[in-house]
């Protein structure tokens, strides 16, 4: 999100919530050897690759609405992106708006970066082709939902300069389930930032699609976006996926009104 200025909307903190995206305390440490370590996070990485190219089968309908909170907790600015999605072979997004009123937030303050990141970085986390690029420490394990999981704190090795590369990496937390050695939780943000757009730390879940992948259906933020400058916008975003089902994706999203929720058929 990039900082703009508008009455009402930036403001100074007077405090900062203490329990907001906190990190989870459920986390039990747990011993596990090197070896075993290294063959879990090579079998996550296969199995995100999978995700990823069955991913190329479904399109999917996506949610978005990102506010902006003012003083006292009422909502400031409203933007929101309804959107009929797919994703290419080639990993490429294509996207089809159905619905996008008139933003009230600050001209600018949803960046090109943030439309991706509610595709991109936040609900699919790690890049199979940029696991290289990070540093994974083990956490523990934790109990969610009947789920049992093994937990990783994750950080890229180098914060990519935005001078020299359009690379994006994410950092935060990963939840993977211990029998399907997926990924079905995700905790964090982007990087790098710049001085002008910040963005916010986003918790993803996944859900079982076809008793097969774990593909995105919630990613949330409740966060205080704090400048270099030291002004603060407070914001809240609710993301959701819905709607996953087979169907072609070497499709051309056209802008149809009068066909806004056709779904490509697959060729034989």
């Amino acid at each position: 999100m990039r900082f703009a200025k508008a009455a009402g909307v930036i403001f100074l903190a007077l405090a900062f919530s203490v329990a907001g995206m906190a990190q989870e305390s459920a986390v039990v440490p747990t011993d596990l050897s090197q070896a075993k370590i290294d063959e879990i996070l090579k079998k996550v990485a296969e199995n995100e690759g999978l995700f990823r190219s069955a991913l190329t089968d479904y399109v999917f309908n996506r949610k978005a609405i990102v506010q902006t909170i003012g003083l006292g907790g009422q909502v400031t600015g409203t933007f929101r992106r309804d959107s009929f999605m797919t994703f290419g072979s080639d990993g490429g997004r294509f996207e089809k708006v159905l619905y996008a009123p008139i933003a009230t937030t600050p001209p600018g303050f949803v960046t090109p970066e943030d439309l991706e990141d509610l595709g991109g970085i936040n609900p699919f986390a790690l890049e199979p082709s940029a696991m290289s690029h990070y540093n994974f420490r083990f956490a523990g394990t934790e109990h969610i939902d009947e789920l049992d999981l093994y937990v990783f704190d994750v950080t890229p090795k180098e914060i990519p300069n935005p001078k020299k590369t359009k690379l994006r990496l994410f950092t935060g937390r990963i939840w993977v389930d211990k029998t399907d050695l997926m990924i079905v939780r995700s905790k964090g943000k982007a990087v790098p930032e710049t001085k002008d757009n910040k963005f916010p730390v986003v918790l993803t879940t996944r859900a079982q699609i076809d008793g097969k992948y774990w593909f995105p259906v919630d990613a949330r933020s409740d966060d205080e976006l704090v400048f270099d400058n030291g002004n603060v916008i407070k914001i809240r975003m609710r993301v959701s996926f819905s709607n996953y089902r087979q169907g072609r994706t070497d499709v051309i999203i056209k802008d149809d009104p009068e066909t806004p929720d056709e779904t490509p058929q697959k060729q034989p």
